[in-house]
């Protein structure tokens, strides 16, 4: 993108580049149906712990849903197997576990052969899969003792035709409390919002460890998703909040300090697209005003397979997630 057309961006006219996006098909065990050189599908997904719903029979229906979908890349939160089948027992093993290692032969069964895990210190990592190459640019984790990244982060790379597409996956802190706070103080730092306010230390780590350390990102291709565990005041039409509530912190810092736009919001400005299984939106997608201006459609997918349901056992767990998926396309003008 030229000057010219940066310096109308940065002004908010929103011009689509010549050339947004392309894609190819490349091997698996899927066809790549749906894939040209004119598309790019992207597929997010929180698949609580692993997918922990679809052991039991092999993973067959996620296979087949996300199969479906013909998607070109696909990221997933939560993308670590973490408790035994119908149970709420851990494994004991890590050779035990499915995920994250069968991701490398999981993907092929979607037609992606290549996959990517981003930075993390603890069970919840992110991955990526596409059908492209993915160059890893910093698996970050932040640093002792106050910048700790609690789920990680990743910033990847895909060229698609000959755009250069920057990923970066984000899964913040889920508690009320802070991280790191010992047991005899949560309570007191969860009345205060401590969980919020390390929310938002988290976003400005990732971000400036990634669209920001870049001059000129806000002129590329740039998309940055996960489950932010946080409300944006983009909604707050709907939820009624008090303005200066902490609980829009993370976000704020997103679409006050960085390029990216909110992509289901642009989309949806007269309603609020829930993304879990209660009615609030705590997954987004955002992207450059570059990448942004190639959008063509965008879904959360709530149908007979995705929609979460609670186990009527195991408390806290759903099926086939607690979160809904996120399909976007991006297209050549």
């Amino acid at each position: 993108m030229d000057k010219l057309n940066c310096v109308l961006l940065a002004a908010g006219i929103y011009l689509v580049p010549a050339v947004c996006i392309a894609s190819s098909a490349e091997g698996g065990d899927v066809d790549s149906n749906g894939a040209s050189d004119n598309n790019l599908r992207l597929l997010y997904w929180n698949i609580q712990n692993g997918m922990w719903s679809g052991q039991e029979n092999d993973y067959r229906e996620f296979v087949e849903f996300v199969a479906g979908q013909h998607p070109d890349v696909c990221v997933w939160a939560e993308a670590q197997s973490n408790y035994l089948t119908a149970s709420s027992e851990k494994y004991a093993d890590d050779a035990e576990r499915y995920f994250p290692d069968a991701w490398a032969d999981f993907a092929r069964k979607y037609g992606h052969t290549y996959w990517y895990k981003g930075g993390h210190h603890d069970r919840f990592p992110q991955v990526v899969t596409s059908r492209y190459p993915i160059e890893n640019v910093k698996r970050i984790v932040g640093t002792e003792p106050d910048s700790i990244v609690s789920h990680g982060a990743g910033w990847a790379r895909i060229v698609v035709g000959n755009d250069t597409v920057n990923i970066v996956t984000v899964h913040t802190w889920p508690q009320k409390y802070g991280f790191g706070v010992d047991k005899p103080r949560q309570k007191e730092d969860a009345a205060v919002n401590g969980g919020d306010r390390y929310r938002r230390k988290e976003i400005e780590y990732i971000c400036r460890n990634t669209i920001e350390s870049v001059p000129g990102a806000d002129c590329q291709l740039w998309m940055m998703m996960g489950d932010f565990n946080s409300l944006s005041r983009l909604d707050n039409r709907f939820y009624g909040m008090p303005a200066d509530t902490s609980a829009f912190l993370c976000h704020d810092y997103v679409l006050e300090h960085t390029p990216y736009i909110d992509v289901v919001s642009k989309k949806y400005p007269s309603e609020l697209v829930p993304t879990i299984w209660r009615d609030a939106r705590i997954d987004f997608v955002y992207c450059t005003p570059a990448l942004y201006n190639c959008i063509a459609d965008v879904k959360v997918i709530r149908d007979s397979y995705t929609t979460p349901v609670r186990d009527s056992l195991v408390s806290r767990f759903f099926h086939p997630s607690d979160h809904c998926p996120i399909l976007i396309d991006f297209n050549k003008p």
